[in-house]
């Protein structure tokens, strides 16, 4: 089991995926587990591997108390992916000691490596990049509360929504919408959306839908969750 070297971009890739579908390295709570894989890391991963980013966050706020979270630290090698091994510098040393006869993954630049070991390494990488590939890719999405002011009392508001909706773009899905109360006999539109962060932008729906100047006085983002 490992992460690979999580030292290096490849293993913080892997741990993103393998916290995909997780809150924790183990189990259900921040643990012991958490700080081992935590401790290693040389300080917050980039912004683009997102679920490694907020897992690093969240175990980060646990620092003043990451002696007393339960569970017994194990060695880094007995976590993550079961079809990966740990090759980070600290656990690559310990592992040399202790188990002299085992293959190592990627080899060592002191030793030359004998056919056998090759040749499982490479099978062992072949393996591994073929299960990578065939995963499917993590779409970063947002979902959008959206607030849309009319000029007056006298807009036709069916017609202001008929004309938000009609604004269709890859990566734009529209959700429920009310009419809300703004004073004075005002009512604004309120409507949901769920927008893929890569493809639609805030200032690009405020722009398409502030060019309907005939109903539209503004447009401001009264709420945005990431998914």
């Amino acid at each position: 089991m490992g992460f690979g070297d999580l030292k290096s971009n490849a293993g913080l890739q892997v741990l993103n995926e393998f916290l995909a579908d997780k809150s924790y390295i183990e189990g259900y709570v921040p643990s012991q587990a958490d700080v081992a894989v935590f401790e290693t890391l040389s300080g917050a991963p980039p912004a683009d591997l997102f679920h490694a980013l907020r897992w690093y966050n969240h175990i980060k706020s646990y620092e003043k108390q990451a002696s007393s979270l339960p569970g017994v630290k194990k060695p880094l090698g007995k976590y993550g992916p079961v079809n990966i091994e740990d090759t980070t510098d600290s656990t690559a040393k310990e592992t040399k000691e202790d188990e002299d006869d085992d293959i190592d993954l990627f080899g060592s630049d002191d030793e030359e490596e004998s056919e056998e070991a090759k040749r499982v390494r490479e099978e062992r990488l072949a393996q591994y990049e073929s299960k990578k590939s065939k995963k499917p890719t993590l779409i970063a999405k947002s979902s959008l509360l959206l607030d849309v002011k009319p000029w007056d009392d006298e807009t036709d508001m069916a017609k202001l929504e008929e004309c938000v909706r009609s604004i269709q773009m890859d990566g734009l899905v529209w959700g429920a919408s009310k009419l809300v109360p703004v004073g004075y006999g005002i009512k604004k539109l309120q409507v949901t959306c769920v927008v893929e962060d890569d493809k639609v932008g805030t200032d690009l729906l405020e722009e398409k839908i502030t060019a309907f100047e005939d109903y539209v006085q503004s447009m401001d983002v009264a709420a945005f969750n990431k998914i």
